[in-house]
């Protein structure tokens, strides 16, 4: 059984790489907002906002977390694309596993993202981006992007799979692009009047930039770390449940 779930999530997820690699410019059009932030933000407001060290490096953690969020809009739209040509329907007359129709998907959106995330780092380091993160700390980083995206991309399979219209399952990626620049990913939330700093310091976005910044600069995660991955973790596993929910009920 497990050996037939793999075998069609492979078959799925080529299926789906394939019309992303006859459409490059979905990954291109996916990293040119959070590249056209980090040009923004370095060249026209990085001289008036005080950080320590260069503020492309301050600033990269968070442009990254941007870029996933830019990316799962159009993971939920390839969804609602398949939904509504009614491709899921020929799936269920077929022997092919369910659940992997969505990690088909799912896994699709890792590997975009990846691709997206790549091309920002690449900007930011012809920007003046530098650090001395070793291996370990290179894929420390590495996972808990990869956990976001599943944690985000699971979460936009449910618009994807519940929404009617094009705008509707494209908008909810909206505050989820937004919500970085209540947190630590601009500016330091000290300066924040005392409401938003709570809201910064307590939402996932700011452990999950300090944490990757901190990977970055060689400095110490300490618990900060930890909650990050738990943010990460927890977002993962409601998400999914919720999405596999919705899933269920779709093809009843």
């Amino acid at each position: 059984m497990t050996t037939h779930v793999v075998h069609d999530t492979t078959v799925l997820l080529e299926r789906s790489l394939r019309h992303i690699l006859r459409s490059p410019d979905t990954i291109i059009t996916t990293a040119v907002t959070p590249i056209a932030m980090l040009l923004l933000f370095v060249y026209v407001f990085g001289g008036a906002i005080e950080v320590d060290g260069a503020y492309v490096d301050y600033l990269l953690p968070g442009i990254l977390l941007i870029t996933i969020a830019s990316g799962i809009a159009y993971t939920a739209f390839r969804l609602f694309t398949d939904v509504s040509s009614g491709i899921f329907e020929r799936f269920q007359s077929m022997p092919v596993a369910r659940s992997a129709v969505l990690w088909g998907h799912v896994l699709t959106s890792v590997v975009a993202n990846l691709v997206s995330l790549v091309l920002v780092v690449l900007v930011a380091v012809a920007m003046g981006f530098r650090t001395g993160a070793g291996l370990l700390s290179w894929l420390a980083v590495l996972g808990i992007l990869v956990l976001f995206t599943l944690a985000l991309t699971w979460l936009a399979v449910i618009p994807g799979l519940t929404a009617k219209t094009v705008d509707g399952v494209s908008g909810f990626s909206y505050p989820l692009i937004f919500l970085p620049f209540i947190s630590s990913a601009f500016v330091p939330t000290e300066g924040m009047p005392a409401p938003v700093e709570w809201f910064a310091e307590h939402q996932p976005v700011t452990p999950i930039v300090n944490t990757i910044r901190n990977l970055f600069a060689e400095q110490p995660v300490g618990t900060e770390g930890w909650i990050a991955v738990a943010w990460c973790v927890g977002l993962l596993v409601v998400a999914q449940a919720l999405a596999m929910r919705t899933y269920r009920r779709r093809i009843a």
